[in-house]
């Protein structure tokens, strides 16, 4: 049931009005693309193709389509619900006194940390989970290219090297995944049935379908030394920055290879390549960096054995907004009627 206050808010207006917050491409920023503004867009007609699945709700949403910050502020002011990426937080919770509820439509949100702007009774939560298929697969055919030298096989290439470089079967190799929640759980699913030895590395040692053996964050040191894949699949918090420093790349072998998919703040870029260009690591995956897009001048680009994709290990362009609005549908029939909403971020911890 709704709470006594919805109630209210019901009766008076019959309907909830949502601003959704939409962003122009722009470098550095999201989207940093031309074409991830078309992906993440969500304009009145994406809206009501997955409204159209959820007919109970249909005369019950006011819906305000917005770029920027063009119409915030005074949009903001009647939010009930807010569905977007980033916003201005400085004095929100008196600009917004109808806000009950944010939904970022990415799964992380250290865009938005410290979360001491949140007003008190408002929600936040995130679109965690949503895209993992795609995750799953990205996942697969990382851990495959590593495992599969391609990396290697791409810089020699570039240098028109013809050098023959052979592989084995990925059963029995040992891969620690650092974060198995939504992103490294679903790459762990498709690994699993390949045969790998499969170890997990989480905050609290919780046990993880399809690995061996986890053990909390704090034990980390302890299963990087016998890596052959290590796998960082973990959000930007305080908790996680710095986690993959040079001591650690250090405790790798030299057949390691490695995949982010996470953040790039849990690895030190710099330290990475160092070990890429004196041939102690065999090779890395790149999904995420900061800025995005990557620099012309990084040394990213000229790395040896090092692929760089940008920013697509689990990003459908076809289907990101229409998975994105299922969640915030289902989480908003939660909403009306009083129960506790899925994806709810953790004020404290940031995820």
């Amino acid at each position: 049931m709704l709470s006594q206050e919805w109630e209210g808010v019901m009766a008076g207006t019959g309907r909830l009005f949502i601003l959704v917050k939409n962003n122009r491409w722009a470098p550095g920023s999201f989207p940093n693309t031309p074409e991830g503004e078309e992906v993440f867009t969500i304009s009145e007609e994406r809206f009501n193709a997955a409204l159209a699945k959820f007919p109970g709700l249909a005369d019950r949403v006011d819906p305000f389509f917005d770029w920027d910050e063009d119409n915030f502020r005074s949009s903001v002011a009647k939010a009930d619900i807010l569905l977007a990426w980033n916003l201005p937080t400085e004095g929100l919770a008196d600009r917004a006194r109808n806000l009950s509820w944010i939904h970022c439509i990415g799964a992380g949100v250290e865009h938005m940390l410290p979360l001491n702007w949140l007003p008190a009774g408002v929600e936040l939560t995130n679109s965690k989970g949503v895209h993992s298929s795609k995750a799953g697969e990205y996942g697969l055919m990382a851990a495959l290219m590593l495992h599969n030298h391609v990396p290697a096989m791409v810089t020699n290439q570039r240098n028109r090297k013809y050098d023959t470089l052979y592989s084995t079967p990925i059963a029995g190799k040992k891969m620690v995944f650092v974060g198995t929640g939504s992103l490294g759980g679903a790459a762990i699913r498709k690994l699993a049935p390949l045969g790998p030895e499969l170890i997990g590395v989480n905050r609290h040692g919780r046990a993880v379908e399809g690995c061996s053996k986890v053990v909390p964050t704090g034990e980390i040191d302890s299963v990087l030394p016998d890596a052959d894949l290590l796998y960082l699949a973990v959000p930007d918090t305080p908790e996680t920055q710095g986690l993959i420093d040079r001591r650690r790349l250090d405790m790798l072998g030299p057949a390691c290879g490695i995949v982010n998919v996470g953040r790039q703040s849990a690895m030190d870029y710099d330290a990475l390549c160092d070990k890429l260009d004196a041939g102690e690591l065999a090779g890395a995956v790149l999904d995420v960096f900061t800025p995005e897009p990557v620099e012309a001048g990084s040394r990213l680009w000229t790395t040896p054995n090092l692929v760089i994709t940008p920013h697509v290990s689990a990003d459908d362009g076809s289907s990101y907004v229409p998975l994105t609005l299922d969640l915030f549908f289902r989480n908003l029939e939660r909403f009306l009627e009083g129960r506790e909403l899925l994806n709810r971020v953790n004020r404290e911890l940031g995820y």
